[in-house]
This record gives structure tokens, sequence and C-alpha cells, in this order.
């Protein structure tokens, strides 16, 4: 029995090993690199020891590196998912197969992501499939405004895909929050206001925890926010909201805001983008879904991006929930462009919102998310305008290491393309 255990310990062993990097040419492509530049003809792109070295024309490539060639093909940055909670569940209707929130806690802002993280999720292999090679990963606030620390994760397949853990807080606010803290905008600030007391308290080694509501973890926690060691993601759809939210920034003044929502966005665009805070938008508010969304409007994220709103698109409720979706969203941007009287945005611009703009917010802006000198080697080769529903990704590389995209929907598709019924598959032959 040991030496079967043993085996089995070297062959998982075996199988954490990362892949190496591949120095790899593509050349003769088309090309955008993700920075809201427009696409460029016959391009290339080199990638050496997981690093770009260089994208665009005129680019030669190196004696001896191995050349794909790109002819008839589009090549951009990996994507990088904004706001997901991909990882965090195989079954969203499963309790036992989801850990998005933790609504029976007695902890809340100390909640970390991390250890959660499946990165063997069928949902991580599809979207890796679609382009998807990095993201930032949330959990649900539930029974407090806080949700916990999110984190930066790749979506490579081996065990070890975060990036950067505890990189940021999510908060509710608005209708989302006030339904948690006791009904009413007013019960969220005091909860904020409060758990900001405490954590200055403990961060002073004033901590008294026969006097305090946060745990002494959650307390701590919220430290690395008030210190500007953590981004602040908080969630608002209303115009009056996101006013107040920006005023945080005056009472805190290390605070690192990051907007998610925004439906009413556009009607602050100024003020946000005076107050330096990036948002997260859902590319979906079109139509009012509730009180704090009467506003809404397919042009939120033109608007807001034509006052100077740095913009990445995902959702916390109701946005995108498979990542890989994305490039149809920002496809929309562009149609929406040619609409009279609607506010789109550039084929450049509309990519932006799903590769660079989102890995700036998390604050690996010229890491991930280009094509640039330096960028990760994270590098998706599609069969056509990836903004183009009827394109998909040929092959894709998450730090120069080439990635499988097979996965059970690929397989399932297999074991059913050409079906001959006079053989069927045994019902347990998986």
């Amino acid at each position: 029995m040991k030496r079967v255990l043993s085996l089995a310990v070297s062959a998982f062993a075996l199988a954490a090993v990362p892949a190496a990097a591949q120095d790899v040419v593509i050349t003769n492509a088309t090309v955008a690199t993700g920075d809201g530049s427009e696409p460029i003809q016959n391009a290339s792109v080199v990638v050496r020891g997981g690093r770009v070295v260089a994208a665009g024309a005129g680019v030669e490539a190196p004696a001896g590196m191995p050349v794909i060639d790109g002819t008839g093909t589009w090549v951009t940055p990996g994507m990088f998912a904004a706001a997901t909670t991909l990882g965090l569940w195989d079954v969203g209707a499963v309790g036992s197969s989801n850990d998005q929130a933790a609504g029976g806690s007695a902890f809340s802002a100390a909640l970390d992501v991390t250890r959660a993280l499946n990165p063997s999720s069928q949902h991580i292999a599809i979207n890796r499939a679609g382009g998807v090679t990095r993201a930032s990963i949330f959990s649900r606030p539930s029974s407090t405004i806080f949700g916990g620390q999110g984190a930066i994760v790749d979506l490579g397949a081996d065990p070890d895909m975060v990036v950067k853990p505890r990189a940021f807080q999510m908060v509710a606010l608005g209708e989302f929050g006030a339904r948690i803290a006791g009904s009413s905008r007013t019960a969220t600030y005091a909860e904020l206001d409060n758990a900001f007391r405490e954590a200055r308290n403990y961060a002073a080694g004033r901590w008294d925890g026969d006097d305090a509501q946060l745990t002494s973890a959650d307390a701590k926690a919220l430290g690395a926010v008030l210190s500007g060691e953590q981004s602040l993601y908080l969630a608002v759809e209303r115009a009056s909201d996101i006013r107040n939210a920006l005023k945080l920034k005056t009472q805190y003044s290390r605070l690192k805001l990051v907007l998610v929502g925004a439906s009413e966005g556009w009607l602050v665009a100024n003020e946000i983008a005076a107050a330096g805070v990036p948002v997260i938008a859902d590319p979906i508010d079109n139509l009012p879904e509730s009180f704090e969304e009467l506003a809404a409007t397919q042009s939120n994220v033109g608007r807001m991006v034509k006052a100077g709103v740095k913009v990445a698109i995902g959702g916390l409720t109701n946005g995108i929930e498979q990542p890989r979706n994305a490039p149809q969203f920002a496809g929309n941007f562009v149609a929406l462009g040619k609409i009279p009287g609607a506010a789109g945005l550039s084929w450049g611009q509309a990519l932006a919102t799903i590769t660079s703009a989102p890995a700036e917010i998390a604050g690996f802006g010229g890491r991930f998310g280009v094509l640039a000198p330096g960028a990760a080697g994270d590098v998706v080769i599609w069969d056509g305008d990836p903004l183009e529903l009827s394109s998909a990704p040929v092959r894709v590389f998450i730090d120069g290491v080439e990635q499988p995209r097979d996965n059970h929907q690929t397989r399932l598709r297999e074991r059913y393309r050409n079906l001959d019924e006079s053989k069927l598959p045994k019902a347990y032959d998986w």
C-alpha cells in the first residue's frame, strides 16, 4: 500500500510541476496589443522566457526561435476578468460546491478566497479555452457588507493559480448593502465607519474586543484597506451612492477605491474621472432592474470612457458570469458607436475593457492584459476578429506556456459529434 501511495504522490508531484515557458514568434498576424490602440496588420509577437519581447509591425523574428505562421489569424493579450467568482463554485445551485459567499460565517473582512479556489474547476478550463488568462476573484458580501479579501489569479493548467492573495476587499453599498446591513443605506455607512474605526484602533494597538463588533481578524484585515495596501472594491449603482462613495476618499486619504457596477456612472462621470477612481461596469445594464438603476443605459460605459474614466467590464450580480463571453459585450460597445445618439467605443477601446483596463485596475498595468515588452507572455491566437461572435481562440499561452483547451464541454462535443447509434457508449463510460 505504501508503494501505491508513494507512486500516487510522485505522480501528483510530477503533474504539479509547471511546464516550461516556450520561446516563440508569431508572424504575419493581425495583432491587437490591448492598450486601446487599433489592430495592426501583418504584425508579429515575440515571446521569450515567458515574457513578451516585442509586438507590432516590422518586428523581426530572432534567429533560431520557433515560428508560428499567423497568417489569417488575430493575436491579442489574454483576457483579464475584472471581477468574477471563477474557481469558487462548480454548480451554483449545489451548496456543497459553492464557495461564492459565506453567509453563516462569524468572519467577514478576514475571509480569504485563496483557501477555497479550485484550479481544477471546469469553469476555469472552459474560460481558459475561451481566451481568459487572468482574473480578479471575489467572494460575495452576504451576512455583512464585507465580502472578504479577493485575489488575482492566472487560469493556467497547474495547481498554483494565485498571483496575488488578499489583493482587494469587496464591500456592498447601495441597495444590495442596505439589505444586508439593516434595510437602509444609513446602516451600511454606520457599519462601514464603525469597521474602519475598529480597524484603526487595532492597527494602533487600542483593540478592545469587549467593545467591538468586528472580530480581531476582521479588524486586522481592514487595516490593509486603510493603509492602501489593498484596494477597496465598492459595489454601488445609483449616482448619489457613487458620490457618497467618492467622498470616502476625503475621510480616508489612502483608500484605493474601485467602483463596481455603477449603472448610473455616466451621470457623474466627470466627478469619477476627477477623483481618479476606476470602474468595473456591468456591460448588460441597459434597462432599470431596480430603483437604483433608473438611469441605466448601455451607453454608460462609452460615456464614462469619453469623460476620462478607466473602465473595465465585469459585474457583481447580473454581469459576466462566464468571462469567456466578454468579447461579445466588448463587440456590442463597438456596434453601439454606430447608433445615432448612443455612446460606444472604438475597437481598440473595447478590447482594452477586457484586457489592459482590468489589469491596471488590479494593479498589474503593463504586466498583464497587454502585448508590450516586459509583459507576461499571455497570448491568445484567434481564428478571426476576437470581438466577432463566430471567432474562437485556437491557441492560448500563459506566461509563455501553451495551455490545453480541452474541457468537459469539448469532450462531450467530440463524444457525440459523429455518434454511431449502433454502438452507443455505456452509461458509465465517462
